[in-house]
């Protein structure tokens, strides 16, 4: 570098010009230029220490390292003034803006220099030599220049840049061509996935669904064989009425009778005994019904739990249907903003599966619920038909055997009457006092004969066994008593007489009862009791 300080500043080509000053050297401190953004003007501070010996002080632009370094290289060329910075310029383009440096002759150049100081020497020496501004702007035109070196330099330089440049695009470009096919690739996966489980939820819907379906149909089947049987029951509950009205009849009948026949004997205590099983029979019906009806409201519960369930499941079954047929054309597609971070579900595919088995489970507990109720209506079909009809055997054989004793002791009763008959006729003189005797108990007998028949006329549960009826129960014997003990006080010498003709009218009375016990008995009761009412009903096959 040359001994002097050269500083120079123009404001543009057409002020160029040079000035020489001689001086002390001074040593330039170079700053590293500041880090701006990209688009930004770069920009460099320069600092040069003071020249000595000079009143005026200029600020010089050093060259540029890589200058530098080659012109220690070759000291054949002296270093070119530095770029001068302007605005206006690109920061790859070169400053259009130079400086000029104040060179040695070439003469000196050539020589050898024996110590650092011989090239400033040797310009002193040629400070007052006068050359021409011609060749002045020739020689600054070729010492201003950048050297082959820096040009070639910055080619390199440029190309260097170009192809990591270049390289670092293409690398963006294959980086964003793969990331477009990746993402392309993991979105149709994706979506090929989606349809996937879309498909299996569908077959497990239509599983559940066709599970479901079968059960409802099971159940209704049920429903109606249960309804079949509370039917049948309910008929014979119905009918039920007839023997026990036939019962009831018999009993009423039975009441009629007369004098010492009524008695409180075995037919009338297994009428009785058929009346409670009757009852009872319908009391157990009953109960049966209104638990087949609790099982009915079970079973249409369940069965409507089921419909709801396949209801529900024949909606997500086509809305799934919808969604995987969707397709990226398909119409009706848009956006819905926020819809993924919502969570509508209510419920995940192990208590979904939980609940329609529930349902199932359910039901089929219900149907064989149902099951067991049927067989049980049947049961007490049977048990209530063997037990009435063997009731019913047992009244009908004690009737036809008390109306065996009622006939025996009438027949008795008409032969002791022919004899009492055939002595009366030898006592006919006593006919006339015997018959007074008797007219004047003839009207209280009548009354108390007539009390008897108007009370049996009572409705239902009032014809009562009550005190008044013993009392004229009573009240009959007595005056047949008192008849006797006037016949025996005012007759007694025709006591024989007398005694045959209270035997008789007893005989008549007695006959008159046992004839209305048999007519009770035979026609009225074993008349209606012919053939059982009712028959047991087949609840299944």
């Amino acid at each position: 570098m040359p001994g002097d300080l050269l500083t120079a500043s123009f404001p543009c080509d057409a002020c160029r010009c040079a000035k020489l000053y001689s001086g002390n050297e001074a040593v330039p401190t170079f700053r590293p230029p500041k880090m701006e953004y990209l688009g930004h003007t770069q920009t460099a501070t320069y600092m040069t220490g003071p020249r000595l010996g000079g009143s005026n002080t200029q600020t010089f632009l050093p060259s540029i390292s890589t200058m530098q370094a080659s012109y220690k290289a070759n000291d054949t060329y002296p270093a070119p003034s530095p770029l001068r910075r302007s605005l206006t310029t690109l920061p790859w383009r070169p400053s259009t803006y130079y400086q000029t440096a104040r060179v040695n002759p070439s003469s000196a150049l050539v020589r050898s220099m024996p110590e650092p100081f011989s090239a400033r020497n040797q310009l002193s020496e040629l400070d007052n030599v006068k050359v021409p501004s011609v060749f002045a702007a020739a020689r600054n035109a070729m010492y201003t220049r950048f050297s082959p070196n820096d040009w070639a330099n910055s080619n390199q330089s440029n190309y260097l840049v170009s192809d990591k440049t270049r390289s670092a695009a293409e690398r963006l470009r294959f980086d964003t061509v793969r990331l477009c096919r990746e993402t392309d690739d993991k979105t149709k996966r994706t979506q090929s996935d989606v349809g996937k489980r879309l498909g299996e939820r569908i077959g497990d819907i239509s599983f559940w669904k066709t599970e479901v379906n079968h059960e409802t149909d099971n159940m209704m089947t049920e429903i109606g064989a249960l309804n079949e049987a509370k039917r049948i029951l309910e008929k014979a509950l119905q009918e039920t009425e007839n023997p026990l009205h036939i019962s009831q009849e018999c009993l009423y009948h039975r009441e009629k009778r007369q004098g010492i026949d009524l008695v409180h004997d075995n037919p009338e205590k297994e009428l009785i005994r058929e009346v409670d099983i009757i009852k009872r029979c319908q009391d157990k019906m009953r109960n049966t019904v209104e638990r087949a009806n609790v099982q009915l409201g079970l079973n249409r519960a369940a069965q409507h739990e089921l419909e709801k369930d396949e209801g529900d499941k024949f909606n997500a079954l086509n809305l799934d249907n919808s969604c995987h047929q969707m397709r990226n054309n398909s119409r009706g597609l848009s956006f819905h903003n926020g819809i993924a971070r919502v969570d509508h579900t209510v419920s995940v595919p192990e208590s979904w599966a939980k609940f329609s088995n529930d349902n199932i489970q359910r039901s089929q507990s219900e149907r064989a619920a149902s099951r067991q109720m049927r067989n049980e209506i049947e049961s007490v079909l049977n048990s209530c038909a063997n037990e009435m009809w063997q009731e019913w055997n047992n009244v009908n054989v004690n009737l036809t055997k008390r109306c065996q004793e009622s006939t025996d002791a009438r027949n008795r009763l008409q032969t002791h009457l022919s004899k009492v008959l055939q002595e009366i006729f030898d006592m006919e003189k006593n006919i006339e006092l015997i018959k007074k005797a008797i007219q004047d108990k003839e009207q209280p007998m009548q009354v108390a004969h007539s009390r008897l028949e108007t009370r049996t006329h009572r409705p239902n549960v009032e014809l009562c066994r009550d005190p008044v009826q013993h009392r004229l129960v009573s009240e009959v014997q007595e005056i047949t008593e008192t008849v006797e003990s006037l016949q025996m006080k005012l007759r007694m010498a025709e006591n024989a007489l007398q005694e045959l003709l209270r035997t008789k009218a007893a005989l008549e009375q007695d006959l008159a009862i046992k004839n209305n016990s048999i007519f009770i008995d035979r026609e009225k009761c074993l008349g209606m009791r012919k053939t059982f009412p009712m028959s047991p009903r087949i609840v299944s096959v």
